[in-house]
C-alpha cells in the first residue's frame, strides 16, 4: 500500500487528511513540531485503522528539521507515494507592522519548505513513474490580500507548472485551495471569526473528501465546493480594489476578524 507523508498532521486539515487516508488503507508518516501530540495521534490512527503510522517530529523552520523530513522523502527502501505539504500559519500583523524575520519565517513555511520537500520527493517518484504531491493553498491565493495571499499564490502557480511538467511522467502536483474551514487556524492567530458569515464556513472532513477526489484525478488546482469556485473566479476578474475588499476575505487574512484581547 502507498505511504503518505503529511506535514502539519496533528490538527485541522492535516489531521483530517491523515484520518481519511488511513481509512483508505494508506500507511502514514506524520510530521509536526509537538512530539508528544504527534506520538499520540500516530498511535490512535494505527490502533483505529490497522495501518503503519510513523511519527516524525520536526520543525520545518529549523534547517535540521527540514533536512530530516527531506531525507525521509528520499528513502528508496521505504518510498513515499503521496506528499501533502500542509504545514503553515497566518501572520496577524500587516507588512509594515511585522519584522523582517517574521515575514521571512512566514514565507519559508509556505514557500521554501514545500519547495524543498517537493524536490526531495520528486526524484524517487519520477524513477518509479508514479506519485502525487499536494500543496495546501487557499482561496486567498486569488486575492490581493497581503503576504499570506502572495505566499499561497506561489503554491498555485508552482503546482500548475509542475503538474504540466510531470503529469505525463506519472507524477501529479496539486494545489488545494479551501476557504474558511473549522480548524485551529484562526485561534492560533488570536483573531475573532465572529464577523464571518455562516455560509462561508466549511468542515474539514468535507474539504478533505472533495480535495482527495481532485488529487486522485491529477488536477493541478482543486477548490473545494462550488461556492468557493465562484468566489475565486470572481476575485480573478474583478478590479483589485473590489477583490481585495472585505467581501473577499480569506482564511489566512489578518482582517478576517478583529484581534482578540
Amino acid at each position: 500500500m502507498t505511504t503518505a507523508l503529511i506535514t502539519g498532521a496533528t490538527a485541522g486539515i492535516g489531521a483530517e487528511f491523515a484520518s481519511q487516508l488511513a481509512g483508505q488503507g494508506y500507511d502514514l508518516v506524520l510530521v509536526a513540531r509537538d512530539a508528544s501530540r504527534l506520538a499520540e495521534r500516530a498511535a490512535s490512527l494505527q490502533h483505529e485503522f490497522g495501518v503503519r503510522v510513523e511519527a516524525l517530529p520536526a520543525d520545518l523552520l529549523d534547517p535540521a528539521g527540514l533536512d530530516s523530513v527531506a531525507a525521509r522523502l528520499q528513502e528508496r527502501r521505504r518510498p513515499i507515494g503521496l506528499l501533502i505539504n500542509n504545514a503553515g500559519y497566518g501572520e496577524r500583523g500587516a507588512l509594515h507592522e511585522n519584522t523582517v524575520e517574521q515575514e521571512k519565517r512566514h514565507l519559508d513555511i509556505h514557500v521554501s519548505a514545500p519547495l524543498r520537500l517537493t524536490q526531495a520527493a520528486l526524484g524517487g517518484m519520477l524513477e518509479r513513474g508514479s506519485g502525487r504531491i499536494v500543496l495546501i493553498s487557499s482561496v486567498a491565493a486569488f486575492t490581493p490580500r497581503g503576504t499570506y495571499a502572495a505566499a499561497k499564490a506561489w503554491g498555485v502557480t508552482f503546482a500548475r507548472g509542475a503538474n504540466l511538467a510531470y503529469r505525463d511522467r506519472g507524477v501529479s502536483v496539486t494545489a488545494v485551495c479551501p476557504g474558511f474551514v473549522h480548524t485551529e487556524f484562526h485561534e492560533r492567530m488570536e483573531v475573532s471569526t465572529t464577523g464571518i458569515p455562516a455560509f462561508l464556513w466549511l468542515d474539514a472532513p468535507r474539504v478533505v473528501r472533495l480535495a482527495l477526489r481532485g488529487i486522485q484525478r491529477g488536477r493541478s488546482v482543486v477548490i473545494p465546493t462550488l461556492r468557493y469556485r465562484v468566489i475565486s473566479g470572481l476575485a480573478r476578474v474583478l478590479p483589485d480594489r473590489v477583490a481585495g475588499s472585505g467581501g473577499f476575505r480569506s482564511g489566512g487574512d489578518r482582517d478576517a476578524g478583529e484581534r482578540r484581547g
